[in-house]
């Protein structure tokens, strides 16, 4: 089957503009161009843009899609695969989304009585699927099996009271980290603020605290380019800051 640009843009419900930028950055070139001067494209293409647009639905940049689908190594059937699992992941969430929606829907109406914990159980077991998804395999071997589910049990047994204490300490650690790091000073007033409360935030997961595991994990802020990522996404350095805020507070900084 063949199908001009126009053709192709309506049967995956996109523009002639998007087919011609991905063709101008090299991501889905067509096949040839007809004798009217049209581009158009084959079996293989449509393959392509499928793929792409599964891609960009999972949330990713163009860059990157480029990338990974122009590598050698690269696998169609092995990458749909991996779309079937994410976006079955993604259901799984939205699914207890909904049922957590309904609920309280029912809750609303009278027909059904729902727990201040029941709404937000959700929202608990998502951040910790996201979490295990992340660094699962870096915590457990870290701080073992054991204390890791020890760390999931308290925090799904949060009440909604103490939820929103921590949502709201997180926020506020956040704040007081952006603010310290402007100081360019992490044994000041401020950075040991930001250290103190986030011993108070990992307090509502950990089972026990200790100076030398909160400095251990600060540590692995800066060691492991994911957790970097995830704090200097509030501003490039601000990893390391944190780190050596943490260590300062708990001692450990002369190890």
């Amino acid at each position: 089957m063949e199908y001009t640009i126009t053709e192709l843009a309506k049967l995956a419900g996109i523009s002639t503009r998007t087919l011609r930028f991905y063709d101008q950055i090299g991501l889905l070139k067509p096949a040839g161009i007809n004798v009217s001067g049209y581009r158009v494209y084959h079996a293989k293409e449509v393959d392509r843009l499928q793929q792409i647009l599964f891609y960009r639905e999972l949330g990713m940049n163009l860059g990157k899609i480029k990338e990974l689908m122009g590598s050698r190594d690269y696998d169609e059937l092995a990458a749909l695969r991996e779309h079937l699992r994410l976006l079955s992941e993604e259901r799984k969430r939205l699914d207890r989304l909904i049922d957590n929606v309904r609920k309280t829907i029912a809750h609303k109406e009278g027909r059904i009585f729902m727990t201040d914990k029941e709404k937000f159980e959700a929202f608990k077991k998502e951040m910790i699927e996201e979490n295990e998804k992340k660094y699962g395999k870096e915590i457990r071997e870290k701080y073992g099996q054991e204390e890791v589910e020890k760390s999931y049990s308290k925090f799904k047994n949060m009440t909604a009271e103490q939820y929103e204490e921590f949502i709201k300490l997180e926020e506020h650690l956040y704040e007081t980290l952006a603010k310290a790091y402007e100081t360019g000073d992490p044994a000041g007033e401020l950075a040991q603020k930001a250290a103190d409360l986030h011993r108070q935030w990992l307090s509502f997961t950990w089972s026990g605290y200790s100076k030398e595991a909160h400095a251990g994990l600060a540590r692995m802020y800066v060691e492991d380019e994911r957790f970097k990522a995830y704090y200097d996404k509030i501003k490039p350095g601000i990893a390391e800051f944190l780190r050596d805020a943490i260590l300062i507070y708990t001692g450990m900084d002369k190890d």
